[in-house]
């Protein structure tokens, strides 16, 4: 059970609060935490007022829950109070009200709509009992309360006076709210990337990080099948490449990070990605958990997640160029977005700030410097399908390729979709191969990174294609997280809006967006560490919505909500997609490799896991003498016509006092 103890609160009011304390300790002690005397005072105060409010509102009936543990937040909510009209989320604080803790109070709230099973039906409303505060209803009485409600605050001798409001303002549950099958109920988060890396990196399985949503397959039964190979490798004392395919969303990095962790990786592992932002930001995040969890100083656990997350071309050459030719420390290495990986070209020209020592493909370098080891090696190989953006990337043809010329020293298994992609390029093989097995439990492909629905990746996959009449059926057969702004403060408002709690919101865009400056958006971030991890009021944070993060800086990463501020590099016409680059100080139409401008509008499309709000700018009227034609309005206009063809919905304006709220909580 998540909850340190719960009873009815008939129970609570019989039971010797002391008994009550003394059972939360205990709870305490089994899970390996330690007591202080300051947490049983603080316990003593939450009791106290439970009982004092269940016995003013004849409560006997009531289900209390306390200490109820979330593992996406890594938190406990205080107390949950289960009525006959409400689950109330209460969250305990000695000090004053504060911004901060009513989000995090409204946070446990929304962690329980999108998580719990036995919360989904029935109203939730989360309360910060803060010290000795008196309790205020809501300026505006609830007349159709979201779900959560909006926080409401009290102190602790004022409980009984805002449960006893929340009774009366709320009707009776539709369905009985049963305490015992609440209890009972499933509790299954979908964290973030970084919430999910620090999990696995504290020795957390991904069995404990599934789906919120039943009908999804389980993360668990691609980690089981990446595991099979590896503990196959191990017994045949071989080598093995395991593709694991998916759409945008699915969680492959999540498997990824899971074969780098786990304990059948045997010894060292390591996860490499050229994806720069996404190293940058896990490694700060895991060494800070380390630090916080105090198992070891910030100079060591540096040192120790950069040894298990690294950039794959530095791994590469360092490895690639050892006169001695050893083989690396690593027996497991996860290539993520191996898709990407550089064909031959690429890897003897390098980067325009580093010259390569490579000399052949990166793929032909990986089974190189993996092949030293005597006995088994395993390469896990995240394939991100349909998210190539930059020329150079050899695909999974180069992989086929020398996987085939090993001579069957090094053999693969992948999903079907490894050989029967429309492109060739993302082919391992065409048709069977001998060094190929087919498992299609390596194919992920329904998206775990939006929360309430599935709909999304199939949308903007339609929506790309140009498919018009198939993304309207997708929008119509259920609720599609995108909306349409053609005004910059409404998507900040927006943005607010949908970032309740402690959601993360942020504004993504092209890199290729030049134009939007005109349109009163120019400045890109200058940390992805900061902007992904520093909250608001600190200005570097992604909710500041200052600045935006390019394809290039989010790719692998996530946001709660996005929005995405749409350039003049992908338009929409009669003859369907155009894209562009802008040179000096105008556009020029790009034919050559124009699936890659697409491509990035798919990256920043699936960023969200709640909505996302799609701005297209207005643009410059051509009757305005000073019409900019670079950011024509006629072009803008057929863009957001096309976007609400295919079942985007219109953001509605934000009423006043509502707008001023949201203002006011970040």
């Amino acid at each position: 059970m998540r909850a340190w103890y719960a009873c009815t609160g008939a129970e609570l009011l019989t039971r010797d609060p002391a008994d009550t304390v003394g059972r939360l300790a205990s709870a305490q002690q089994m899970r390996g935490f330690s007591g202080t005397p300051d947490q049983e005072i603080a316990w003593h105060r939450q009791v106290a007022a439970l009982r004092g409010a269940v016995a003013a509102l004849s409560g006997a009936a009531w289900t209390i829950v306390l200490e109820y543990e979330l593992l996406r937040l890594e938190k406990r909510i205080d107390a949950v109070v289960l009525t006959d009209r409400a689950i109330v989320a209460i969250e305990f604080k000695s000090g004053a009200p504060s911004n901060a803790r009513r989000a995090e109070a409204e946070d446990y709230a929304l962690d329980l709509r999108d998580f719990h099973a036995g919360s989904r039906r029935h109203s939730i409303v989360p309360v910060l009992v803060a010290a000795e505060a008196a309790f205020a209803p809501p300026v505006q009485p609830w007349l159709l309360p979201p779900n959560p409600t909006e926080p409401l605050v009290c102190g602790h001798g004022s409980m009984a006076e805002a449960l006893r409001w929340v009774q009366a303002e709320l009707p009776p549950a539709a369905a009985p709210l049963v305490g015992a099958d609440w209890l009972a109920g499933a509790y299954r988060p979908v964290p973030t990337i970084v919430e999910a890396a620090t999990m696995l990196y504290a020795r957390n399985g991904v069995a404990d990080i599934a789906t919120a949503r039943a009908d999804a397959p389980n993360l668990t039964r691609t980690a089981k099948a990446i595991a099979r190979a590896v503990a196959a490798a191990q017994a045949e004392g071989g080598k093995r490449v395991v593709f694991v395919t998916g759409i945008p969303g699915a969680g492959k990095t999540l498997c990824g990070l899971n074969a780098v962790f786990a304990p059948e990786a045997g010894g060292r592992s390591a996860f490499l990605t050229g994806n720069v932002p996404l190293v940058t930001v896990l490694r700060a995040a895991l060494a800070q958990d380390a630090v916080d969890r105090r198992e070891c100083s910030r100079p060591e656990a540096e040192r120790r997640v950069k040894e298990r997350l690294q950039n794959v071309h530095r791994f590469l050459e360092d490895n690639a160029t050892d006169p001695q030719r050893r083989a690396p420390p690593d027996r497991l290495i996860v290539f993520d977005e191996a898709q990407r990986a550089w064909d031959e070209a690429k890897s003897r020209i390098g980067t325009q700030n580093k010259r390569s020592l490579l000399t052949m493909s990166e793929p032909a370098h990986t089974l190189e410097i993996m092949g030293r080891h005597e006995g088994w090696a395993v390469i896990v190989a995240l394939i991100g399908n349909g998210q190539e953006i930059n020329t150079g990337e050899a695909g999974l043809r180069e992989w086929g390729r020398v996987i085939a010329a090993s001579d069957g020293r090094w053999r693969a298994v992948a999903a079907e979709r490894a050989v029967a992609a429309r492109d060739p390029l993302q082919r391992l093989a065409d048709g069977a191969a001998p060094w190929l097995t087919i498992d299609e439990n390596l194919d992920l492909t329904v998206p775990v990174r939006s929360v309430r629905e599935s709909t999304g990746a199939a949308w903007v996959d339609a929506l790309l294609r140009g498919e018009i009449l198939e993304a309207r059926s997708i929008a119509e057969a259920g609720a599609l997280p995108f909306l349409l702004t053609r005004d910059l403060d409404a998507l900040r408002d927006g943005l607010r809006r949908f970032a309740r709690g402690q959601r993360r919101a942020g504004i993504v865009a092209s890199a290729g967006a030049k134009r939007l400056r005109g349109d009163g958006l120019g400045v890109q971030l200058d940390d992805v560490a900061d902007w992904f991890l520093r909250r608001w009021p600190d200005v570097r944070g992604s909710d500041a919505l200052e600045t935006f993060a390019t394809e290039y800086d989010c790719q692998g990463l996530e946001l709660d909500v996005a929005g995405l501020a749409w350039g003049g590099d992908l338009l929409w016409s009669r003859n369907g997609w155009r894209t562009r680059r802008f040179v000096g100080h105008t556009w020029q139409e790009r034919t050559k490799d124009a699936h890659y401008v697409i491509n990035k509008y798919r990256v920043l499309m699936t960023r969200a896991r709640y909505e996302t709000i799609l701005w297209v700018p207005r643009g410059s009227l051509r009757e305005d003498p000073f019409h900019d034609a670079t950011r024509d309005a006629a072009e803008m206009d057929a863009l957001a016509d096309l976007l609400l063809a295919c079942g985007v919905r219109p953001l509605e304006p934000m009423p006043a006092p509502a707008r001023i709220a949201a203002a006011t909580l970040l």
